[in-house]
Parts: C-alpha cells; sequence; structure tokens
C-alpha cells in the first residue's frame, strides 16, 4: 500500500464557514492528513479563535483565514484575490457555509427564502467557479459540497432549505462530469442531526430530540468530526475514483422504513 494515497501533505484547501462546528472540524480533519487550510466566515473574531486553536495542535502547517460573507457577490470576489496570494493554486474546496430560517412556505419574505438560497447554493455555484482556474492548475483537484438529508427526502427543516441543498446535491452530479476533464471530483456530504451550536435549541426539546433519534437507527445524534472524516476521505488521493456522489453521514436515517 502506498501511504501517500492517504495523506495531503502539500495540499491548500478552503473551507467556508469554517470558524465553527462542522466546518471547523473539517478543518481540523484536513489539518491531520497533511493540508494547509485557509478559513473563511463572517466572523472575524470566532475565525481568529478557530485559527488559534488550530495552529496549537499543528504548529507546523499554515492556517489562515479571511472574514467574508460568502452570500455577498462582492466579498465572494474579495475572497477569491485572498486565496489567489496563496501558494501554487488549490487543490481542495470545502463549501460549507450555509443557514437557514425555518418557516411555512406561505409566511417566507421574498429577501427570506431568496438569502437561504443566496447562502446554501449560489455561493457554493460561485465560488465554484472563481476558483475553477485554482484548482483545475493541478490535474488532481476536489471539490467537496456539505449539503444535507433535507436535498434527499423532507424532513422539518422549511421548504426553502431542502430546495436549495437539493439543487447543491444537482449542481455536484453536473460539475462532476463537465469537470472531469480538468482533473476536478465533486463530490457532496448529506448529514442529519449534527451535535453544532445551530442545532443545540431544538436537541434541546426532550420530544425533538425522541423524534429524532426514534428516526434514527444509530440511536445517537452525530458529532461533527464525523462529518469530517466523510469530507477528509472524498479529499484524499485514495478517494480518487469517486466523483459525482454523495455521501449520507446520517447514522441510517434515509435508510429507515418500516
Amino acid at each position: 500500500m502506498d501511504p501517500r494515497r492517504w495523506r495531503l501533505d502539500g495540499q491548500l484547501a478552503l473551507v467556508t464557514g469554517g470558524s465553527a462546528g462542522i466546518g471547523r472540524a473539517i478543518a481540523r480533519e484536513l489539518l491531520g492528513f497533511g493540508a494547509d487550510v485557509l478559513l473563511a466566515a463572517r466572523d472575524a473574531t470566532a475565525l481568529d479563535s478557530a485559527r488559534d486553536e488550530l495552529l496549537e495542535d499543528f504548529p507546523e502547517r499554515e492556517i489562515a483565514c479571511f472574514a467574508a460573507d460568502v452570500a455577498v457577490e462582492e466579498q465572494r470576489r474579495e475572497l477569491l484575490d485572498w486565496v489567489e496570494d496563496f501558494g501554487d493554486g488549490l487543490h481542495i474546496l470545502v463549501n460549507n457555509a450555509g443557514g437557514n430560517l425555518g418557516k411555512p412556505a406561505t409566511e417566507y419574505a421574498d429577501d427570506e427564502w431568496r438569502g437561504i438560497f443566496e447562502i446554501n447554493l449560489f455561493s457554493a455555484f460561485e465560488l465554484s467557479r472563481y476558483l475553477h482556474p485554482l484548482l483545475a492548475r493541478h490535474g488532481a483537484a476536489s471539490i467537496v459540497n456539505v449539503g444535507s438529508v433535507s436535498g434527499l427526502t423532507h424532513v422539518r427543516t422549511g421548504v426553502a432549505y431542502g430546495m436549495s441543498k437539493a439543487g447543491l446535491h444537482q449542481m455536484t452530479k453536473n460539475l462532476a462530469v463537465e469537470w472531469a476533464e480538468d482533473g476536478i471530483r465533486v463530490n457532496a456530504v448529506a448529514p442529519w442531526y449534527i451535535r453544532t451550536r445551530r442545532t443545540s435549541d431544538k436537541l434541546a426539546d426532550p420530544d425533538y430530540l425522541d423524534d429524532v433519534l426514534l428516526r434514527t437507527p444509530l440511536g445517537r445524534i452525530g458529532e461533527p468530526e464525523e462529518v469530517a472524516a466523510a469530507v477528509a476521505f472524498l479529499c484524499l488521493p485514495a478517494a480518487g475514483y469517486v466523483t459525482g456522489e454523495c455521501i449520507a453521514v446520517d447514522g441510517g436515517f434515509l435508510r429507515y422504513g418500516f
């Protein structure tokens, strides 16, 4: 076995939404495999905290951060300019930034549901397009989109979130085919409930938690590190023949019948 197939040494990764939760766990996992990591998120203070924490554990790695709201076109462009200043291109892009405002379909204001699409789908599409030249430079690059089981089946997130994640999954398939000739693999992960700050309020409701666990064959809530492990695998040379795939990180939720 060639151990280099299970390493990311010398590779540069950009993780959006990288200051906390799943994004920070993904950054940590990629660093553990030897990559250098660029973090982007809206909160500059949280970014600095994440960078300091990661540098304590990986002092030999390059870790840099840039405060930007990837839902805003001008800030996406600024992020692109910043990334272009690092190294010789980019090897890995993880489109993890996302958000939601759960409401009945008829109660969304136009700016509310459009904003969900902007952060969950349009930002990933635009960043992937903008960064394509940097990724294609190596002939062996990887994009991983963080989707959701809500893009594959109905859950209680609200229709706008589910629609945006379904679009992200379809974008993954289309770009995987279109960019295969450029040496860019494009995959996705689809988490179910993961223990993060964003899910803590809902999971604090005992009745709601019971409902979630009853639909989860493994009988527990997932951890950010478990999503990060799936993302890292899709970035490794060992996964070099995997593209256009969506891996559910869901404790069996999507496979639960009756």
